[in-house]
């Protein structure tokens, strides 16, 4: 089969940083040329700064139509991938991936990469999403974000190429100067935006309760501040006297505040994966998540390196706030597996993954054109 260096295209949305640690890396392997286009340079509510582009990445022109919460965009961009010899989206409901899919999935493999689908919305928008994702039975592969992503679309899309592709994401930043966990009074972390969808108020409530019981801990909240006031109201003065906000914080910036912590909690309703987990695994700290959290299906081991509970269940993150609360040598061993097992979750162990399925793809891609030409 083919040994020279495989052309991978890339579309995405936006230049998150997670993602741009893990194209740098492909940028960097001797076994792939990257092109990396976005649909746009920013989300409207962005919350990264925006920052100079590589040379294998590119905005495309184009707009986008708001729809709610959803945007469809639209690129007057006519993609020329004759070169291309694999081709991965990473995401459908756009017009420049309908008109990859429907025009070169044919001759190129092509890849869609996605977290896991969330339930379609009602009426004629509902309607427009099933449509759209139609678009990905023309795939050649899934590259599914995590384990949980990956069932669901191996049930979707039975008899089809379903790979588990999580985010990898530059964890060294938070693996420098991990201190000796737990302190006194402990901390419990919490990074994302402050608001229902991922659990603050559930966080806030089994806060509080641990304060009522007496036990010595702290809550430190990173992030927007959304509904955070509103949340908050109902609390009484001795609780909220060991809740820190320190306001949102440029991902360059939130090592420090991982470092403070002795305990990190994502209980959210729904989260797709969860970059912030992969953060919490660097700087080597327990985790708790939620069963609705995507991350916390390949990162946690339970019992080993954290606890996961049922999503909604404030009394379930109660007990398993109190029992890291309550057993120093429980934080102490879940911290020393974090920081063993961070080692596999580099953007290197991403690239590495990705350059396998480029290679098995276009190997037997390789092989579909030898056959054919020899019949």
């Amino acid at each position: 089969m083919t040994s020279r260096k495989i052309q991978a295209v890339f579309y995405s949305i936006v230049p998150s940083p997670y993602q741009r640690d893990l194209f740098y890396e492909l940028s960097r392997s001797p076994d792939v040329d990257i092109t990396v286009h976005y649909l746009e340079p920013a989300s409207p509510d962005s919350p990264w700064p925006e920052k100079p582009l590589q040379p294998y990445e590119h905005i495309l022109p184009g707009t986008y139509l708001s729809w709610g919460l959803s945007r469809f965009h639209l690129n007057w961009h006519l993609p020329n991938l004759n070169q291309a010899d694999v081709i991965v989206l990473n995401g459908y409901q756009n017009l420049t991936s309908q008109l990859i899919l429907h025009g070169w999935a044919n001759r190129i493999p092509c890849i869609f990469w996605g977290e896991k689908m969330v339930a379609g919305a009602d009426g004629l928008k509902g309607r427009l999403q099933q449509v759209l994702a139609q678009g990905l039975e023309q795939c050649h592969a899934i590259a599914a974000i995590g384990t949980r992503a990956e069932q669901d679309y191996r049930q979707r899309f039975p008899g089809k190429p379903v790979y588990n592709i999580p985010y990898y994401c530059d964890l060294s930043k938070f693996a420098v100067d991990i201190p000796q966990r737990p302190r006194d009074p402990i901390t419990i972390l919490f990074c994302g935006q402050m608001i229902e969808r991922k659990g603050v108020d559930l966080l806030l409530t089994a806060f509080d309760r641990l304060i009522q019981l007496g036990l010595n801990a702290h809550l430190l909240l990173v992030g927007r501040e959304a509904e955070l006031p509103h949340m908050l109201e109902p609390l009484p003065d001795e609780t909220r006297s060991h809740i820190k906000y320190v306001g949102f914080q440029d991902p360059d910036s939130l090592h420090p505040f991982f470092r403070q912590a002795d305990l990190f909690v994502l209980p959210s309703r729904y989260d797709g994966w969860g970059v912030v987990v992969n953060q919490a695994l660097g700087a080597g700290l327990p985790i708790i998540c939620s069963d609705a959290v995507g991350a916390a299906y390949d990162i946690i081991q339970p019992g080993v390196n954290g606890h996961i509970f049922p999503a909604g269940d404030v009394d379930a993150l109660t007990e398993a706030l109190v029992h890291f609360v309550q057993d120093p040598q429980r934080i102490r061993s879940a911290s020393q597996s974090s920081q063993e097992k961070a080692a596999l979750w580099s953007p290197v162990a991403g690239a590495d993954r990705w350059i396998q399925v480029f290679q098995h793809l276009t190997n037997q891609q390789d092989l579909a054109e030898t056959i054919s030409c020899n019949v």
